[in-house]
């Protein structure tokens, strides 16, 4: 379906189609989605709503204890396939001239930017575009992007919606330009447009069961945990000031008196033969308390696929490159997931990107360019000296290249630019030899 057809069938061919598009009830649902789960992350809990309630006759004002774990767990997430920054391998020529368009368009933070925007609501938005001669992109805010589908789940057009001070803006993104509205004054204008060089945004989507569309939240399969072990410490924490005052009981003569003296500190009590005087107090049951807390944290690490030491809930030490291994299989498997949903989109910028280089006279051919490839480089411990002991056994026995040594080498960043320093050092030894057999 093309974007005329759509806002045919579905707008009435209006002309403010995209005004009517960032109002219908499944985007502004799916927005105040997204918006919960930014409150959420800034510290918004259930717990935070609990209300006072009266305690002896006076009010009592609960504990209200924030666990942000949230927050620690979806920024592993990112940091660990992206902490290294992703480095490109193919032909040299390609690989040259995205390297230069990477470092200057700064795109190791924009895949930071879009990773975590994925993890934490589920779907982002990139645009590639051109400013003077430099490459860039642009991350949406997911709480800000509307991308328009047709009945096929493909991008037809997509709409950036935002209101700052009163006034109501819109960037319409389509195939062949870029177009922005205002209303200010209160009526809707064109301010500018533009033609659109790269074509539409990107979508990046997390895997969803329920729509090909929206993407899935990881954050939504926290929030009932964390809600749970919250509320435990909070209540648990308020037993302390509840229950652990205890009560004096005298058991048989009633003693002198109203009772008890208010105002002594350090007195005798006297008690009749056969009397009984004791303090009463409840007991808090923490063993129970520590058993559901553990569970929780627990439980909260497996459906996050989060090693629990690098949650510091566990100690090692000496341990060998398969036990590491072992120990981040689960942050490994997700991390594989990430890769797959964020390298989709990435393949998807670097064909924007030879577009658009391909205005400033820089080319390639098909077979050069589909040699461009993207290695991610997890951020998990390692035994170096294992690894690096084990590329040497793999060198003498002439089973690996210089090229997959480096790729799998840890102190190695850009593989690339390391092969072309090697093969300078070479040139250099050999026009010394050269030199000192002339000289002989």
């Amino acid at each position: 379906m093309t974007l005329q057809k759509y806002i045919k069938e579905v707008h009435s061919g209006a002309t403010d189609w995209f005004v009517d598009e960032t109002t219908t009830v499944y985007n502004q649902s799916r927005v105040d989605n997204i918006v919960d789960m930014k409150e959420y992350l800034s510290g918004r809990h259930k717990i935070v709503m609990r209300e006072s309630e009266m305690y002896n006759g006076k009010e009592f004002y609960p504990r209200k204890i924030v666990l942000q774990y949230a927050k620690t767990i979806l920024n592993f997430q990112t940091a660990y396939l992206l902490q290294h920054p992703v480095t490109l391998t193919g032909d040299e020529k390609v690989v040259k001239e995205f390297q230069k368009v990477q470092k200057v368009g700064k795109y190791n933070r924009v895949n930071f930017q879009i990773l975590d925007k994925m993890i934490k609501y589920g779907v982002v938005a990139e645009y590639v575009y051109m400013d003077g001669k430099t490459i860039k992109s642009k991350v949406f805010d997911p709480a800000e992007s509307y991308p328009v589908y047709d009945n096929g789940n493909e991008l037809i057009a997509f709409v950036e919606h935002f209101i700052i001070e009163g006034v109501s803006y819109w960037n319409v993104f389509t195939d062949e330009v870029v177009e922005q509205y205002d209303n200010l004054g209160g009526k809707l204008r064109l301010k500018e447009r533009n033609a659109n060089l790269s074509g539409l945004p990107i979508v990046y989507v997390n895997v969803s069961e329920l729509s090909a569309t929206d993407g899935h939240s990881e954050l939504t399969d926290l929030i009932s945990i964390l809600d749970a072990m919250e509320d435990l410490i909070s209540k648990y924490t308020d037993s302390f000031y509840k229950f652990m005052n205890p009560i004096p009981v005298a058991i048989g003569q009633q003693l002198k008196g109203h009772g008890l003296p208010t105002d002594i500190i350090g007195g005798g009590i006297n008690l009749d033969d056969g009397s009984e005087f004791k303090m009463v107090g409840n007991q808090l049951d923490y063993q129970t308390f520590q058993t559901i807390y553990k569970t929780l944290v627990q439980s909260l690490l497996d459906i996050s696929n989060t090693p629990a030491v690098s949650m510091n809930k566990t100690d090692i030490s000496n341990l060998s490159e398969v036990s590491i291994k072992l120990l981040f299989s689960l942050a490994n498997v997700k991390a594989g997931f990430n890769e797959q949903f964020i390298r989709e989109g990435i393949e998807q910028r670097y064909n924007k990107i030879r577009k658009l280089l391909a205005y400033r006279d820089v080319t390639f051919t098909d077979d050069e360019y589909y040699t461009l490839d993207t290695v991610f480089q997890y951020a998990m411990p390692s035994n170096d000296k294992e690894i690096i002991e084990n590329l040497r056994q793999l060198s003498d026995m002439g089973a690996i290249s210089l090229e997959e040594i480096l790729n799998n080498s840890p102190y190695t960043n850009d593989v690339q630019m390391e092969l072309g320093r090697l093969n300078d050092k070479d040139k250099v030894s050999e026009d010394l030899r050269s030199l000192a057999a002339t000289t002989d």
